[in-house]
C-alpha cells in the first residue's frame, strides 16, 4: 500500500490541477486488440504550450504544500527553505483556492488541440486532464477530504494526529541549528493543523457527515493515548531529542515538549472533545451510501481509485469471480502440502497458528523480522536484471510502523525516496503482534511493497527523464497498487517460490486478500451490507485472526473504493501483457513491456492500455 501522502500529494497537484484518476476498464480487456495507426508527430507549439501549463501547475502544487516539499526533499533548496518550519494549511477555505486556480489552468490545457499531440505528449495530456476533471468532478461533496475520497476528515487511519508525528520523526531533515528551529516550529504548528480538522470535522457533522461509532471509538483510543502520553515522551520530543543529537546540536527535546504542552494538547483536547459529542448520535452503518448524495460519492471513490468506469455491482461480480477461481489453485496447493481439512479459511488459519512460521512478540523477534525482510530484498533484486531495462537507483529499506500509530495503520505501506536520492524509499510494516504476521506471509508482502513493486515502480517514475514534474508527483492508486499486485505475480513467475511452497500459499493469499476486497468493498457501499457482514466475508475466506480483518474494513470505509483498485490495476497489467504478447509474437520483450509501463510514469489504466498498445504496434 501506498501512503497516503503520496495519495495526497496526487491531491495537492491536484489541487494545482487536481488529481485522482479514472478510465474505461473494459468488460473482456483481454478480447481487446484495437488497430493502432501509426503516430503523427505532436506539434511543437501545443507541446510547448501544455509543458508550461505543466509547470506552472506542479510549482503551484509546491506552493501550497510545505509537507510536499519535505516529502520530495525538495526543502533542502534555498528557494524552498520556507518549507522547512511549515505544515500545511487544512481549510476548507484554502482547499477552494486551489481547486479555483485550478479549473483556470485546466481551462487553459483543455483549449490546447488534443489532435496535435501524440506519443508521451499525449500520455502527459490525458493523465493531466484525468487528473483535473476527477477532482473538480469531487468539488460536489462539501464534506470530508474533498478533492480526494475520504470521507471523513478525522477518524482511526489518516488524520493529521496520526501523519504529522510520523511525518515530522521519519522525513524531516535536521543538519543545522536553523533546521532545529524549523523543526520545532513544526511542532508548534502542530497544534493548528489538529484544529483545522477538528473544525471541518465538526462542521461536516452538521452536514450528516460524521464517522461512525467504531471510528470515532479506535480514534478515540488513538487520540487519549497521544494526549496521555508525558510530553517528554512523545513521539515528537524523542525525535527532537534523537534529531540534535545526531546533528550535533544542543538536546531540543524540552523545547519540543514545552510546544507540546502548550500548543498541541490542548488542540488534542479539543478534538478529543468535538469526538466525545458526536460519539451518542454516531451510526454503526459502514457504507457511504448513507452519507448526503452517498451514492455518487461511492461512484466518484470508484472512478478515482480504480480510474476505470466499472459499477459497484460489477465490482462485487467480479470479486466473487476472482475469490472462487484463487480458492481452486489454494486448494490444490494446500492438499499437495498435507492440508486436506477444513475450507481454505480454516486452513489458513491453522498456518497462521502454526508456531515454526511465528516470529516471538518480543523486541528481539520483532528485530528479526526486520532483518529478515531486509535480507529477502537484496536476494531478489539481483535476479531481477533481465526483466528490465533500467533499475532504479535509489535503495530501499524496511522499517517498522511507528508504535505510536500502530493500532490503526494499516498492516504496510511504502514511502517513496527523495527526488535527490538522500532519503531511500521506505516499506514500513505494522509490528503490533508479530502473530499478524506469519512467516509465510511477508515473502510477497516484501514483493508487493519493495522490489518490483512499489519501490520499484516510483522510484522510476522519479527518476524518470523527459516527463514533467507533475506527472512524476502524481498518483494512481489502480496504477500503482495494481502494478505491486502484479509485481507479486512476477515474483512468482521468475522462481521466488520454487522451493517455498508455503510462501507461494501465502502468494495466493495475498491475491485471494485483494478479491475478497472487491467483494466487501463493493459490499457496504453499494449493497448496503454492515460492517460486521463484511468481518465475517473476509474471516471465512482468508482465516483468522479476525483483528486483522476488523482492521481492514474500517480502513475501506475511510477511503470508499480504494481496495478495489488493487486487483482491478493487476487485471489490467496482466491482460495487457498477454494482449501484447499475443500481438507481437516472437517480437515480444518482457524487459520493453515493463519499461513501456514503468518509465512513462504513473498514469489511469485507460491511458495504460493506449501506451501499451501503441508499444506493441511498434509505436
Amino acid at each position: 500500500m501506498i501512503d497516503r501522502r503520496h495519495l495526497m500529494m496526487t491531491a495537492a497537484a491536484g489541487s494545482a490541477l487536481a488529481v485522482s484518476g479514472c478510465g474505461v476498464l473494459p468488460s473482456q480487456p483481454e478480447t481487446v486488440t484495437p488497430t493502432v495507426p501509426p503516430l503523427a508527430g505532436s506539434d511543437p507549439e501545443v507541446v510547448a504550450a501544455a509543458n508550461a501549463i505543466y509547470d506552472r501547475a506542479f510549482q503551484m502544487a509546491l506552493a501550497d504544500s510545505a509537507e510536499g516539499l519535505t516529502s520530495l526533499g525538495l526543502d533542502r533548496q534555498p528557494q524552498f527553505a520556507w518549507a522547512r518550519s511549515q505544515l500545511d494549511n487544512r481549510t476548507v477555505a484554502h482547499f477552494n483556492e486551489q481547486a479555483d486556480r485550478s479549473r483556470a489552468l485546466m481551462n487553459e490545457l483543455k483549449a490546447l488541440d488534443r489532435s496535435r499531440l501524440s506519443g508521451m505528449d499525449a500520455v502527459n495530456y490525458d493523465t493531466i486532464v484525468f487528473v483535473g476533471d476527477t477532482s473538480e468532478e469531487g468539488r460536489r461533496f462539501n464534506y470530508g477530504a474533498r478533492g480526494f475520497p475520504q470521507a471523513y476528515v478525522v477518524n482511526q487511519l489518516s488524520s493529521a494526529y496520526t501523519s504529522i508525528p510520523d511525518f515530522l520523526d521519519s522525513q524531516a531533515t535536521v543538519e543545522t541549528a536553523e533546521d532545529m528551529a524549523a523543526f520545532l516550529s513544526r511542532v508548534g504548528a502542530y497544534g493548528t493543523a489538529l484544529d483545522q480538522e477538528t473544525e471541518r470535522a465538526v462542521d461536516d457533522a452538521s452536514r450528516g457527515a460524521a464517522p461512525t461509532d467504531f471510528m470515532i471509538d479506535k480514534a478515540l483510543l488513538q487520540l487519549r493515548g497521544a494526549r496521555n502520553t508525558p510530553a517528554a515522551e512523545a513521539v515528537l520530543a524523542v525525535a527532537a531529542t534523537r534529531k540534535s543529537t545526531e546533528a550535533g546540536l544542543p538536546d531540543a527535546g524540552p523545547e519540543a515538549a514545552r510546544l507540546i504542552e502548550a500548543s498541541v494538547y490542548p488542540a488534542l483536547d479539543r478534538q478529543i472533545a468535538a469526538l466525545e459529542a458526536m460519539r451518542p448520535s454516531a451510526t454503526h452503518e459502514a457504507g457511504v451510501w448513507r452519507l448526503p448524495d452517498g451514492e455518487a460519492y461511492y461512484d466518484w471513490g470508484l472512478k478515482t481509485f480504480t480510474t476505470t468506469t466499472m459499477t459497484g455491482e460489477e465490482i462485487h461480480r467480479m470479486g466473487l469471480e476472482q475469490v472462487a477461481e484463487i480458492e481452486g489453485r489454494m486448494d490444490a496447493l494446500m492438499r499437495e502440502n498435507g492440508l486436506t481439512q477444513g475450507t481454505t479459511g480454516e486452513r489458513l488459519t491453522a498456518m497462521g497458528r502454526d508456531p515454526r512460521f511465528l516470529y516471538p512478540n518480543t523486541d528481539a523477534g520483532k528485530e528479526q523480522l526486520l532483518a529478515d525482510l531486509n535480507r529477502q530484498i537484496q536476494v531478489v533484486t539481483p535476479r531481477l536484471t533481465p526483466l528490465f531495462g533500467q533499475h532504479p537507483r535509489a535503495a530501499v529499506e524496511v522499517r517498522r510502523v511507528p508504535p505510536s500509530i500502530e493500532a490503526g495503520a494499516p498492516g504496510g505501506y511504502y514511502n517513496a525516496p527523495t527526488l535527490d536520492g538522500s532519503r531511500p524509499g521506505a516499506y514500513y510494516i505494522n509490528l503490533r503482534d508479530t502473530g499478524e504476521n506469519p512467516s509465510w506471509t511477508l515473502p510477497t508482502l516484501t514483493y508487493h511493497e519493495a522490489n518490483p513493486g512499489h519501490h520499484w515502480q516510483i522510484a522510476l517514475s522519479l527518476e524518470a527523464e523527459g516527463i514533467p514534474m507533475l506527472r512524476k508527483v502524481v498518483g494512481f492508486s489502480a496504477y500503482s497498487e495494481g502494478w505491486a499486485l502484479y509485481a507479486e505475480q512476477l515474483a512468482d513467475e521468475i522462481g521466488m517460490y520454487a522451493d517455498d511452497p508455503w510462501g507461494k500459499i501465502g502468494y495466493l493469499q495475498s491475491f485471494l486478500f485483494r478479491a475478497v476486497r472487491l467483494v466487501v468493498d463493493s459490499g457496504m457501499h453499494k449493497l448496503r451490507w454492515s460492517r460486521e457482514q463484511a468481518i465475517r466475508y473476509m474471516t471465512e475466506h482468508l482465516g483468522e485472526p479476525e483483528s486483522n480483518w476488523v482492521t481492514e474494513i474500517e480502513r475501506y470505509c475511510v477511503w470508499p473504493g480504494q481496495a478495489c483498485s488493487y486487483k482491478v490495476g493487476q487485471t489490467v497489467w496482466d491482460n495487457l501483457r498477454t494482449e501484447a504478447r499475443a500481438r507481437m509474437g516472437d517480437r515480444f520483450d518482457l524487459a520493453g513491456f515493463h519499461d513501456a509501463g514503468l518509465l512513462s510514469a504513473a498514469m489511469p489504466l485507460a491511458v495504460l492500455e493506449r501506451r501499451i498498445r501503441e508499444w506493441s504496434a511498434g509505436g
